[in-house]
């Protein structure tokens, strides 16, 4: 063999194994390079974050009992206002005139009350007069000196006098009764008078103005909404496998959309009994504390929860869900293994808690060049490289 074919050879052999080696180790051949961590024994910082909109614990909507057109409009949005003000008039239409009717009503029944009392007090003192005279002709009767027609004449008239007590007794009762439901009746249309008009409830601040003068409403539609400007809170849905550990009087921090800067400090007031069973949300409404929030305005809510002593955990990135099961890939003699996993918490930095499935010994993959399958070819490195 020439010295040329030999130095040919030589390239070509050369060439073979620089390919081999690229297709073993670079090309489609090569393992998958991964990271790879073990799990670790600590303290876990447990806090849990969730979005939330600003709302007002004491609302009050304010609206007319019936259809009417509104009169006037006293205050505007964002006054502060007292308890008992009055904020808006519907248009009395007649309910005026019919309150001062009703009122005159009372009056002549009350007149009538009168009358009736002075008519049993004359048909008392007439029956007691005519019982006398009847008792004392009883007697000359029955000495001799009247007639029994006398006798009789005079018992008639005590008769009659009891039968006008009567009727005057009877007359009075229905002119208390007639005074009572006239009374009744300008009782009801004074509250229906004094519904026209929209009183605070509370001493608080107008969120929102929905009518103007002029304008006809319907009953039950909202003319001012008043809310306690001290009472405001964000209402936060947390995730329910992370509501467990939430309890009211625990501390948060709260970030206003408005306000991204400058965190606002609040404080669990309420849990909801009832969570969203589509969303697996729990509401969790988080008090603020001198906040110049907005009402329906979004923050961002981080609930600082009792931190855990001695929890095993792996990075959040290594937890996979592979047909409806929990677990991690987990490396073993060069190739890759699914192993299910039951898992706790998962902080905000990254960590999730493993309750089972793992031993200490076990290396978890964390991140791969590509989608994890078993019995994959793999090689640990310290870090992924792009490109």
């Amino acid at each position: 063999m020439s010295r040329q074919n030999i130095k040919f050879l030589a390239i070509g052999l050369g060439s073979f194994a620089i390919f081999t080696w690229v297709v073993l180790t670079q090309g489609p051949l090569a393992p998958v390079k991964v990271t790879v961590e073990k799990i670790q024994i600590g303290k876990l910082s447990n806090e849990v974050f969730g979005i939330g909109t600003v709302k007002a614990r004491r609302s009050y909507n304010l609206a007319p009992t019936m259809t009417s057109r509104v009169k006037s409009v006293l205050v505007d949005q964002g006054e502060v206002i007292l308890a008992g003000q009055v904020l808006a008039e519907m248009d009395p239409v007649d309910l005026d005139d019919k309150l001062a009717g009703s009122q005159r009503v009372v009056e002549k029944t009350a007149s009538a009350i009168q009358a009736a009392v002075a008519q049993v007090s004359e048909a008392q003192s007439r029956l007691k007069t005519l019982s006398v005279t009847a008792t004392r002709y009883q007697q000359l009767r029955a000495d001799g000196f009247a007639s029994q027609e006398m006798f009789d004449a005079k018992l008639h008239e005590k008769n009659a006098a009891a039968s006008a007590l009567d009727t005057a007794s009877a007359n009075l009762a229905i002119a208390r009764d007639e005074h009572a439901r006239a009374q009744a009746d300008a009782r009801g249309i004074g509250k229906a008078r004094a519904q026209t008009r929209l009183f605070s409830p509370i001493n608080g601040v107008v969120a929102v103005r929905l009518a103007e003068a002029g304008s006809t409403v319907v009953g039950g539609q909202v003319v001012i909404q008043v809310v306690d400007p001290n009472s405001l809170w964000v209402e936060t849905r947390i995730p329910q496998q992370q509501a467990g550990l939430v309890r009211v009087g625990q501390v948060a921090e709260v970030v206003l959309r408005s306000q991204a800067h400058t965190p606002v400090a609040g404080k669990v007031a309420r849990i909801d009994m009832v969570s969203d069973a589509i969303t697996e949300e729990r509401i969790v409404n988080v008090s603020l504390s001198n906040a110049n929030a907005s009402i329906g305005e979004y923050a961002e809510v981080t609930l600082k929860l009792p931190d855990l002593n001695d929890a095993r955990s792996i990075s959040s990135a290594a937890v996979k869900r592979v047909d409806k099961v929990i677990g991690v890939w987990v490396l073993q003699k060069g190739e890759v293994v699914f192993k299910p996993v039951k898992i706790g918490f998962s902080t905000m930095d990254g960590r999730t808690q493993i309750l089972d499935g793992l031993e200490e010994g076990d290396e978890v993959i964390v991140y791969s060049q590509q989608a994890m399958r078993e019995g994959l070819k793999v090689k640990a490195v310290s870090a992924l490289v792009k490109g």
